[in-house]
């Protein structure tokens, strides 16, 4: 019945619509960018109809492939979905998570010991960018955690745990007259500002009498404080670890920011899914705990 399917010319031509690249694609598959070439002519020329425009810069999708690639990726998602249950009973799992620098530095990886103490036959890859990844389109991520206040069409998803923001000072040494500054790179995440804190706390002086320091990353405006460097203006999410080690102490812990909530995001069905089920389920659980 399905002898004359053309299904790696269909699996070529899914990746090359998701990635909008020819070349891209071939990297995945881990073919040359002229054997992408190839498997799209052929499947052109099977369906009798034009998938990809050539254009100045490249190629883009004719109406006709932008139809066509909808169907084709929901196609592969449910098969992947389906044959997922017997991998998983087969053996390992491997669950590809995304997520910012700061919270797998700062919050996920130090706490995946407790993980894999109740899973032993799960691993978590965890591909730590500020980057956004459009889950409908990047088949390999199998999980995103991500620090929102908005909901995201066409995902299912879970949210997990609060954030707040406070400041916070080394525990063994006064710090210095300096406040230390984060740039929020990551586009989901929320923006603080000491003037939002100074003007709440009624210590708008701040603001004129302690020179700012300023990091590109929360990882390293953290280890600045610890170091005694000046107060930190952080996430008390990912200040915890360090709090709860005697590395950190909160300055006036009634003066507190509100933040954005982190929330668990997968494509829809897949929560079903044993391994991925585990791990949404453990964040949440170790959300509560901490």
């Amino acid at each position: 019945m399905f002898s004359k399917l053309p299904l790696t010319a269909l699996k070529t031509f899914e990746a090359a619509a998701r990635l909008s690249s020819f070349k891209l694609a071939a990297a995945e598959l881990a073919v040359s960018p002229s054997a992408v070439s190839h498997q799209i002519k052929a499947l052109e020329e099977w369906l009798g109809q034009r998938l990809f425009a050539r254009i100045a810069k490249g190629t883009q999708l004719t109406p006709t492939g932008t139809a066509l690639f909808g169907q084709v990726h929901q196609y592969f998602l449910g098969l992947d979905q389906a044959l997922s249950q017997y991998r998983s009973a087969a053996g390992k799992v491997d669950i590809v998570v995304s997520t910012t620098q700061a919270f797998a530095a700062l919050w996920l990886i130090p706490r995946l010991g407790r993980f894999y103490a109740s899973h032993p036959g799960i691993n978590i890859k965890v591909e730590a960018t500020n980057d956004v990844v459009d889950l409908l389109r990047d088949g390999r991520v199998d999980v995103a955690v991500r620090n929102t206040d908005k909901s995201w069409a066409g995902l299912y998803q879970q949210p997990f745990m609060a954030e707040r923001f406070g400041v916070f000072m080394a525990a063994d040494m006064p710090p210095a007259d300096e406040l230390i500054d984060v740039a929020w790179n990551a586009p989901q995440m929320a923006v603080v500002r000491w003037a939002q804190w100074c003007e709440k706390a009624g210590q708008m002086n701040w603001l004129t009498d302690y020179k700012v320091r300023h990091y590109e990353d929360e990882h390293y405006a953290l280890q600045a404080a610890v170091a005694g460097q000046g107060y930190l203006l952080a996430s008390d999410v990912l200040a915890q670890d360090s709090v709860q080690r005697g590395l950190l102490q909160r300055y006036r812990a009634d003066v507190m920011l509100a933040g954005y909530s982190y929330v668990a995001l997968c494509r829809p069905g897949q929560e079903r899914q044993p391994a991925i089920r585990a791990f949404v389920d453990w964040l949440a659980d170790e959300a509560d705990a901490t």
